[in-house]
């Protein structure tokens, strides 16, 4: 079945990982801004990164036929730095128009400090000035519901924010309610750590149905699996549910999220012939979500 990973961090992951999400029928990977495994020593660092996400990544991912696209933003585990966060805010427009570029993300909270919430809320402003999508990252463990409900109510406050052009990610069986609640996307990571497992990731889907839901990989450099949503199609196969189930929540669901943005296409596998250009060395792991 045909897939798109709406949250993969490719940067970290090598050319082999490529291949087989290729061959398991991803055809197209968004991969978010993220934290590198220790905070930049400046500007400069995060205007590389951004340079890599959208000029070397997609050629990258060209050559395994899977179209790859990206969100720029500082990582919320960086955002408690408020003058780094002002220096990269002002760089983010100069790559908005770069054709991989859906929006901005994955911005959110960490540690739910009012300095964080002060850069997210800058990083709103930013999207709304450009009219860019907004994709969400929620704290881990047990910071995740706080965070999760201070998130929330800050958009829901604003009367500018669309809830259908928001994507508030890694989901869990105590936040999903409150975020759809909301008429927020959701997504549920199927991380084997920190998340959730395909098979929470379906319980929850029985729960509350498949609308606004995404699930995707988040893999990076941690303990992650690139392969974790065709991991999640057996898996619901396994329990008895239609293909078209599935094939909404691995596909349609994603593309129609992603569609918001006029730079995303819809993936047409009649139409993908695979570009091989010049080889590209494999990269090695050096980023965590």
């Amino acid at each position: 079945m045909n897939y798109i990973d709406l949250h993969a961090h490719m940067i970290s992951r090598t050319t082999t990982d490529y291949h087989q999400m290729a061959l398991t029928g991803c055809l197209a990977v968004t991969e978010p801004a993220f934290w590198s495994g220790r905070d930049r020593l400046g500007a400069q660092a995060f205007a590389d990164y951004f340079d890599h996400l959208t000029t070397f990544e997609p050629e990258r991912a060209r050559q395994y036929g899977i179209d790859h696209y990206c969100w720029l933003c500082l990582n919320p585990k960086e955002g408690e730095d408020r003058e780094l966060a002002r220096q990269v805010l002002a760089l983010i427009p100069d790559f908005l128009s770069r054709p991989n570029v859906l929006g901005i993300g994955e911005i959110g909270l960490n540690r739910v400090t009012r300095n964080e919430l002060a850069t997210f809320l800058d990083h709103v402003e930013l999207a709304l000035e450009h009219n860019q999508p907004i994709h969400i990252h929620t704290p881990h463990l047990e910071d995740k519901y706080k965070g999760t409900k201070v998130i929330v109510e800050a958009l829901a406050a604003d009367p500018r924010i669309d809830p259908a052009r928001v994507m508030i990610d890694h989901a869990e069986e105590h936040t999903a309610p409150l975020i759809l609640e909301h008429g927020f996307w959701t997504g549920f990571t199927l991380y084997p750590r920190t998340k959730a497992s395909p098979a929470r990731a379906l319980d929850m889907i029985e729960m509350y149905g498949p609308e606004r839901i995404c699930v995707a990989s988040a893999c990076d450099w941690g303990e992650s699996d690139p392969l974790a949503i065709p991991e999640f199609i057996l898996a619901a196969r396994r329990r008895g549910h239609m293909e078209a189930l599935i094939e909404q929540l691995v596909y349609a669901n994603p593309a129609q999220f992603l569609s918001q943005s006029p730079k995303f296409r819809t993936p047409n596998l009649a139409q993908r012939p695979v570009q091989i250009t010049e080889p590209v060395q494999n990269a090695e792991p050096v980023a965590q979500d």
